[in-house]
């Protein structure tokens, strides 16, 4: 397992527990992928006027993409760094509050890392439109959820996984999300279109198990051959990879 020391750097928000600089991480061919462009996050709707100020001039943060259902939004928003960034929202799960609506026409599984497949066919055309933007943004960018660790979770994956990250950097990364869950956990219980969203999720829902994470690159490679053999069927082609990798490593 990659040494925690080289994981992902944290940004310290007061608003936010979740939210870090996806960039640093060396791919299998010795390239890094370049820090200070592209981030993971929880929710944003709390972050305090000292975050927006962090993230205007410390980060120059132009892009907030938001992976939350509509309802999500709804119920508690964006908060105020859409005063400050453009929003997208790229909700992985148009539908919710209704659970059965928000993950589409199929069982839910008793594992995470099913799940997690699950979501990269359900959720094709959103996770492909995420990563074509983050090919072509030219502002540091934040892709985020409630959590931070299960619909970003699979984006991230994806995203590392297209520009040869090691797999057991992959699961690390994932796995990053425990260092605050007891404090993301805390805050996503009191919104109510999460309870209701989590509660048929699987067991470890309220966890970042290693495991899960493991478990769904290991079906992505038996069904797709690799997260590249995914991207194909998704409709992204090598000139958005390609774009991808020039942006993003160095």
């Amino acid at each position: 397992m990659t040494d925690s020391t080289l994981l992902a750097t944290w940004v310290s928000l007061e608003g936010c527990f979740n939210f870090r600089d996806l960039g640093g991480y060396e791919t299998s061919d010795g390239r890094r992928f370049r820090t200070g462009l592209v981030f993971r996050s929880d929710g944003q709707q709390m972050l305090t006027p000292s975050d927006l100020g962090k993230l205007d001039e410390e980060i120059g943060l132009g892009h907030v993409i938001d992976l939350r259902s509509h309802a999500e939004v709804e119920e508690v928003g964006c908060g105020p760094i859409a005063d400050q960034a453009t929003i997208h929202h790229i909700p992985l799960f148009p539908e919710t509050s209704d659970s059965a609506k928000a993950r589409g026409d199929f069982a839910m599984p008793s594992d995470m890392g099913e799940l997690y497949f699950l979501m990269l066919n359900f959720a094709q055309a959103p996770i492909a439109d995420v990563v074509r933007f983050l090919a072509d943004s030219e502002e540091p960018s934040v892709f985020h959820c409630a959590a931070g660790k299960d619909r970003t979770g699979v984006i991230s994956a994806v995203l590392l996984s297209l520009l040869g990250v090691p797999e057991q950097t992959i699961v690390a990364d994932y796995a990053f999300s425990r260092e605050n869950i007891d404090k993301i956990n805390q805050r996503l219980n009191q919104a109510g279109t999460y309870q209701n969203f989590m509660a048929d999720l699987p067991d470890g829902a309220y966890d970042a198990d290693p495991a899960c994470m493991e478990s769904f690159l290991s079906r992505v490679n038996q069904e797709y051959g690799s997260m590249a053999g995914w991207a194909g069927k998704a409709g992204l082609d090598d000139s958005v990879l390609k774009n991808l990798s020039q942006k993003l490593l160095d």
